[in-house]
């Protein structure tokens, strides 16, 4: 019989409705998308490693004899194997096992091991290894080849994915009825020296003997760039459409407001940085279209991406429109509130605030109000989308600190401004500044304006990298602070995603500076309070009613307490960069000097070690992305929510950044020339697409 690509997996031998609904968990249907599910990374089995020359963090097969085998009881209950081979020895340590496996390991056995090489506490031990029994009599050949390893889900072993996908390769090489489309223009394959599709499927899903291992482990085959370049052309094309189908609608002209704009100028107390009004003619030029704006506003913490967004309201406000700013929690949604409050009063500008910790009667007096469609500006979180709420007139949706939300949620309140054929403008804002190679990639749906310029009272936060064995130095250095009249926070940092552990931390933390500085106002906040009780502690730590704030990375966002001039991050190298880069934006808000102290535990990894070293050397929130991406990847670094929530299979931004420029032209080029084939790429490689409501 005949297979075909289109056909689905159950055609395939040894695939029953069990292993058919195992497969459906990770979008296999047909024989196709078991084709395009791309191994993660590969195990090099194909040689033999001396125990005596192993090194941590590195996966290989050891072979060796069993010097002694026992059951420890300590902490966990553990059957631990010494493995020697002339060279060296290493341990084998399982925490599951039963009896058989323990008569396995019985003295003098030749045993064979491939697993990671980890650091324990006597010596170089593997936890959990892949072991097999040597029989001195028939020796056991080693793999030929790279053992691909892919994505998997509970119960499908890669053992049963190896052989599916051997089915398939074959049935690839035989050329009847399984001809895969190369949707690359020939020209551009020639320029790159890229290989056909169906060679580089074959070769990565069976890798020949004489496969360069190097290239393959570290990504970088001329058949991965292959398949990297399409996926990274889907998801460009994806995002294009998506920009395409969105402007296909109208949206209301807000025309530059300018006397309610100079009004609000005279009264704001400060200049604008020549960034802020560079922007704002950039937003003001987009909102004047009757098209939606898209426009993504990038700019570092300080940089008065706020203001910005204050003056742009006024266009749709004095149009007759409500404007929406959508924040991640009550504690940067109420603090929108009291800055709007302060700048519209004297306008005659009614703010609203809608959250979840409204009280129903009063969360029904908002609603009603925003459903009469007057022209206002509505702070709030979440629930500005949610069932029951109805903006007759929304122009303006401004999205802050949009990497918290996933794109659906914003869409869903866009959506809500739909009236009639009219969308509302979006603008989205983000203090964590994005590298150019992700925001080209990740954000090819939005313009971009970046405000790269802070304000000229504002100064440099001075960072300084200290063991945590100085902690009672510190704490003194804290009490000269606050008894000088200044503030200071003292960070517990996410240990767990926990908010118990965070919670724990925290108190941990005040109880030590409690009894350290007896004469200091301390406060706490974390995750486990309510939002009523947060929003009391800061309002009473922004009044100066306390000197010091211990807190976990709930005030990473939107804090604002010029006051403060120290910050205390405590277990500093568990952080990322840009975390303990917006931490930091907390202190330096004000006229004085600002200090950052960051506290780390011995021994750092080399990885702590340039983490810490560059938030030392730079308060650029770009460099300090850009060093970002390099260290950790650009997954850690957008999250799986900034990129529409879904995830590169073959690519990786930061290694294949030199394609993107030729990936944009080519996107650009298939959307005008050929865009019949557009949808069957994004369908080829977007399996979570993102739908625009309603488009």
């Amino acid at each position: 019989m005949s297979l075909k690509l289109s056909d689905p997996v159950t055609v395939l031998k040894g695939v029953g409705p069990n292993l058919t609904e195992k497969l459906g968990r990770l979008h296999i249907w047909s024989i196709r998308d078991l084709l395009f599910h791309l191994p993660l990374r590969y195990q090099d089995r194909t040689r033999l490693s001396e125990i005596g020359a192993l090194v941590p963090r590195v996966e290989v097969v050891v072979e060796g004899i069993v010097d002694v085998a026992q059951v420890l009881l300590g902490r966990r209950r553990s059957l631990v194997v010494r493995l020697s081979d002339g060279t060296g020895a290493i341990i084998l340590r399982f925490f599951h096992f039963n009896r058989a496996q323990q008569h396995r390991f019985a003295r003098g056995r030749t045993i064979r091991c491939y697993g990671e090489v980890r650091r324990g506490a006597q010596s170089l031990e593997m936890i959990h290894p892949e072991c097999l029994t040597i029989d001195s009599n028939e020796p056991l050949a080693l793999e030929d080849r790279l053992t691909p390893i892919y994505p998997a889900t509970e119960g499908l072993q890669q053992a049963r994915l190896r052989k599916l996908m051997d089915q398939c390769v074959t049935l690839l090489d035989s050329g009847e009825g399984a001809a895969i489309q190369d949707f690359i223009p020939p020209s551009i394959r020639d320029s790159l020296n890229l290989p056909s599709l169906e060679f580089a499927l074959a070769y990565l899903h069976r890798p020949p003997s004489n496969a360069p291992v190097g290239e393959l482990l570290s990504g970088t085959h001329v058949t991965q760039r292959r398949l990297a370049f399409e996926e990274l052309l889907a998801h460009q094309l994806s995002l294009k459409r998506m920009r395409q189908r969105v402007q296909a609608h109208a949206a209301p002209r807000l025309k530059l407001a300018k006397n309610l704009r100079d009004q609000f100028l005279v009264q704001l107390g400060f200049e604008l940085t020549n960034a802020q009004s560079r922007v704002i003619k950039e937003i003001d030029s987009d909102l004047s279209k009757a098209i939606p704006m898209l426009r993504l506003l990038q700019g570092d913490v300080g940089s008065g991406k706020t203001a910005v967004a204050a003056a742009v309201s006024l266009n749709a406000i004095a149009a007759g429109y409500q404007v929406t700013i959508m924040a991640p929690t009550e504690l940067l949604a109420d603090q929108h509130r009291r800055n709007f409050e302060a700048w519209f009063e004297t306008l005659d500008i009614p703010v609203m605030m809608l959250t979840g910790r409204l009280t129903q009667k009063l969360r029904k007096s908002i609603m009603a109000q925003i459903s009469d469609g007057q022209p206002s500006l509505i702070v709030g979180t979440h629930a500005l989308f949610q069932d029951g709420v109805n903006y007759p007139k929304l122009g303006l949706v401004i999205v802050d600190e949009q990497h918290r939300f996933g794109v659906h949620q914003r869409l869903a309140l866009w959506d809500k401004g739909a009236a009639g054929k009219l969308r509302p403008h979006q603008l989205i804002m983000t203090a964590t500044p994005i590298p150019r190679t992700l925001a080209m990639t990740a954000y090819a749906d939005l313009d971009v304006s970046i405000l790269d310029e802070l304000p000229p009272n504002r100064k440099p936060v001075r960072t300084v990298v200290i063991a945590d064995t100085r902690r009672d130095e510190i704490a003194q250095r804290i009490a000269l602070a606050c008894t000088s009249g200044r503030q200071a926070y003292w960070v517990c940092p996410l240990i767990d995603e926990s908010d118990l552990l965070d919670a724990q931390a925290a108190t941990d933390t005040l109880n030590y500076l409690t009894t350290a500085l007896p004469n200091i106002r301390i406060g706490l906040i974390h995750g486990r309070l309510s939002e009523k009780d947060k929003a009391h502690v800061m309002s009473t730590f922004a009044a100066r009613e306390l000197d010091l704030l211990v807190a976990t990375t709930v005030i990473e966002v939107g804090v604002d307490v010029p006051n403060a001039s120290l910050m205390v991050i405590d277990n500093a190298e568990r952080l990322g960069l840009s975390q303990l880069h917006q931490l930091r934006g907390r202190v330096g808000r004000g006229t004085t000097s600002a200090d950052c102290l960051l506290l780390y535990k011995t021994p750092l990894s080399e990885t702590a070690k340039l983490r810490l070293q560059v938030m030392r050397d730079s308060t650029d929130g770009f460099v300090i992305a850009e060093r970002d991406l390099q260290l950790r990847g650009p997954g850690e670094v957008l999250g799986t929510r900034q990129t529409g929530e879904s995830e590169y299979r073959m690519a990786d931004l930061s290694r294949d950044h030199a394609l993107l420029p030729l990936v944009q032209q080519t996107a650009n080029d298939l959307l005008e020339s050929n865009p019949d084939i557009v949808e069957r790429i994004i369908e080829r490689w977007v399996t979570s697409r993102i739908e625009y409501v309603n488009v």
